[in-house]
């Protein structure tokens, strides 16, 4: 279902780096085989791992939009990595040039996308990184396709709830593969990014509680945990 209104674009939904180590990898038409790599995650592996991320993440949502809203689903555009530092070849939001060090979902052309060095510096503790950074940014794509009434207030939480939902969406389908700990290395993820970090402003994103709680609820109660309750 097409929304009333679309989300006013922020400055921003910043992300920023963490510890965290994970390996995932996506289900071929023989099953799903864990690949596991080494702690640090190589870089050169970034591309994949955020392809992957793409993949699993899509696919989730094209198949089980229909169970839980109206409407035909459509995926954003995925812009992807782009440079943050040269605001001349960055992504233009709101008239203005995507900044470094984050990652950000964009009404205005509805695209997805993600700085360059804000993936690269994640990464280097760790592959489960990117597939965070890529759903809780589709997270926001999801919520402007909805009806304004099952949109959040608090949008930056839904968005992690519908982040939760999708990721371990996905395994139970068994097209993303998760290895034993990765669920606490995504929590850990959300726990850094929380408002008492410098890289968000108060507000913005909840704190390390909510977004732990929110990331939980989609996890166990899929999207339909994530919408408002009923008045």
């Amino acid at each position: 279902m097409s929304p009333k209104n679309p989300l006013v674009p922020s400055a921003g939904r910043p992300l920023a780096s963490l510890a965290l180590a994970a390996t995932f990898s996506l289900a071929g038409a023989g099953g799903a085989a864990a690949v596991t790599v080494p702690e640090p995650a190589p870089v050169e592996n970034l591309e994949q791992d955020i392809k992957t991320a793409q993949t699993a993440t899509d696919a989730y949502w094209a198949t089980h939009w229909n169970e839980f809203f109206t409407g035909t689903y459509t995926s954003p555009t995925v812009v992807g990595l782009y440079d943050g530092t040269n605001p001349a070849t960055a992504p233009v939001c709101g008239g203005q040039p995507l900044g470094p060090g984050n990652a950000y979902y964009c009404p205005e052309g509805d695209y997805v996308a993600w700085d360059i060095g804000l993936m690269e510096t994640g990464y280097l503790n760790g592959d489960a990184w990117p597939y965070l950074v890529v759903a809780h940014e589709w997270g926001h794509a999801v919520q402007y396709r909805l009806a304004e009434e099952l949109r959040s207030q608090a949008a930056e939480l839904q968005a992690d709830c519908f982040a939760g939902a999708s990721l371990f969406g996905a395994a139970a389908d068994g097209t993303l593969v998760f290895e034993d700990g990765d669920q606490q290395e995504l929590e850990a993820a959300l726990t850094a990014l929380a408002d008492q970090t410098p890289w968000t402003k108060a507000g913005d994103h909840g704190n390390a509680a909510e977004r732990v709680e929110a990331f939980s609820t989609g996890r166990e109660g899929g999207p339909a945990a994530c919408l408002p309750e009923a008045p």
